[in-house]
């Protein structure tokens, strides 16, 4: 049932997904999908949840280098929002500008989650650059840095992602964040 209604999303877009379809398209009765879900956006969220968690799973490469690692997190970033789960992220985003249970519910869901996959993440990969450790608040900020230039070229214009964005995000969030004055004493 969350193939189908992420693969119908990428098909027919947000509005025009409805319950039947999914129902439909996964060959289930329509009651199976209301016994699990109450809405379209339920059925979305837990797609988006199942489906992002691998694609955006921080994988450092400890063998490589720190600004290595960061681009190629940065890289599958940009590569999801061209999947089907990127695509239901977005819808979701959309949406959830027009709807405030939505909105509620993909912030304290989805998004508060990876939130703190994203910190973790980056808190680990600076790390390991000469044992760099920021404070929270800075740690917060870099994150905001890393990943705001990648939604914003998405979901304001509407763009792929190129590789000199990745690539510069990431130098410059590092340049950042091995500022003496961001570091932790």
């Amino acid at each position: 049932m969350l193939h189908a209604a992420d693969d119908l999303l990428v098909e027919r877009g947000f509005a025009a997904l409805t319950i039947e379809g999914i129902a439909q398209r996964a060959g289930v009765a329509k009651q199976t999908i209301y016994r699990w879900w109450k809405s379209k956006v339920d059925i979305l969220l837990d797609t988006l949840t199942d489906d992002a968690r691998e694609a955006l799973e921080w994988r450092v490469d400890e063998d490589g280098s720190v600004e290595e690692s960061l681009t190629s997190h940065l890289r599958r970033v940009a590569d999801f929002f061209d999947e089907p789960a990127g695509q239901v992220l977005l819808a979701l985003l959309g949406h959830a500008q027009l709807d405030s249970e939505t909105a509620a519910s993909l912030r304290s869901g989805f998004l508060r989650e990876q939130r703190e996959r994203d910190v973790a993440g980056l808190r680990h990969l600076l790390a390991r650059d000469q044992g760099l450790v920021v404070d929270d608040r800075t740690l917060d900020h870099l994150v905001d840095l890393l990943l705001g230039p990648l939604y914003y070229r998405v979901l304001v214009f509407g763009s792929p992602i190129d590789r000199e964005l990745v690539d510069a995000t990431a130098r410059l969030v590092l340049g950042l964040a091995r500022e003496p004055s961001n570091r932790d004493s």
